[in-house]
């Protein structure tokens, strides 16, 4: 099956849900991709090939949806997962950083002992959207030493301008709408 092939079967999982989680959202539901094993292994392994040539020791996921990416990635490179947390949510001494949403601010956590200086982290998550989320994940990777070797995503909301935020750093969007 042809690039283009996968990604119209890709979107073709993807399900719409208007309204949610508020109105004026249209939602991006990835659990039929998930149900499907085939396209799952498939979409993972968009994700990780454009970063076949580059030397990454580690991989960060961000909570939630992007640990089910993460992990997957991080078993088929057979690298470390690190778990990017929500505020208070990891039992270890922490890294945190606070980030603006366009309805507020959240905290984000990593161990502090999750990455070394100079290691390169691969951060996977399900979707780029304003890039809010990813940028306060680069942040912590940043804040132990770590360099960020690039971003990888099932989805990507180019109208929202998420992928401006990271001049230099190697992006790849499976899906883009």
């Amino acid at each position: 099956m042809t690039d283009e092939a996968v990604v119209r079967e890709f979107k073709t999982l993807i399900r719409d849900v208007a309204d949610f989680p508020k109105p004026g959202i249209l939602f991006k539901d990835i659990t039929p991709l998930l149900a499907d094993a085939a396209a799952f292994a498939d979409a993972v392994d968009a994700m990780i090939a454009p970063f076949a040539g580059i030397a990454v020791q580690k991989v960060a996921g961000v909570e939630s949806r992007g640990f089910i990416f993460a992990t997957a990635v991080a078993m088929k490179l057979r690298l470390p997962l690190i778990p990017i947390r929500k505020k208070g949510k990891l039992p270890y001494k922490t890294r945190e950083v606070t980030y603006d949403l366009e309805y507020g601010q959240d905290t984000l956590a990593v161990h502090e002992d999750a990455a070394r200086e100079g290691e390169q982290v691969l951060i996977v998550d399900d979707l780029l959207a304003t890039g809010g989320t990813v940028g306060a994940t680069a942040e912590l990777v940043k804040s132990l030493g770590a360099h960020v070797a690039g971003l990888s995503f099932l989805i990507e909301l180019e109208f929202l301008g998420g992928r401006s935020r990271f001049d230099g750093v190697p992006i790849h969007s499976v899906l883009r709408y």
